[in-house]
């Protein structure tokens, strides 16, 4: 059984769109990011993933720099590779070639020591379903609420 650690959750991606399938994939890192990852010094939510000549790469991910890295440290900003298979990114590459689709990161975490994203093919919401969204958790909230009520009345 492998141990997983989750270090950053994109919660905004769930609220702004649809997800149709979620892939694991590798991130290719430096020592210094990943003993950052470790501390939680990652930030996700305005990260969005991109093809680029048959890869996929992942964009505006800020990896806090490491405090003890000193002159050895790395570029919070900079464009990192994502490693998936080759039937995986020939699939993303099909469905994000068709209008509305992008590759959105939903979560990091660490996976038997080493550095994964779960990455969603996603279509954008419309304004209409976020409020529908909104008005469904709702009306759960306030239907459990009333089962608990009702459950400690018996």
């Amino acid at each position: 059984m492998t141990d997983i650690k989750v270090v950053a959750v994109n919660k905004r991606a769930r609220h702004e769109y649809h997800v149709l399938e979620t892939f694991e994939a590798g991130i290719a890192l430096n020592g210094s990011e990943v003993k950052s990852m470790r501390t939680g010094g990652v930030n996700i939510k305005e990260s969005f993933a991109k093809i680029e000549n048959a890869e996929i790469f992942i964009h505006s991910m800020h990896i806090n720099p490491y405090e003890q890295a000193s002159s050895f440290n790395h570029d919070p900003l900079r464009i990192r590779k994502l490693l998936l298979h080759k039937q995986e990114i020939k699939h993303l590459i099909e469905q994000t070639s068709q209008k509305g689709l992008t590759l959105v990161p939903l979560q990091i975490y660490f996976k038997g020591g080493r550095a994964k994203i779960e990455i969603a093919l996603a279509k954008g919401k419309k304004l209409y379903d976020k409020r529908d969204a909104i008005k469904k958790k709702v009306i759960s909230r306030e239907t459990e609420k009333a089962l608990k009520q009702h459950q400690k009345r018996i």
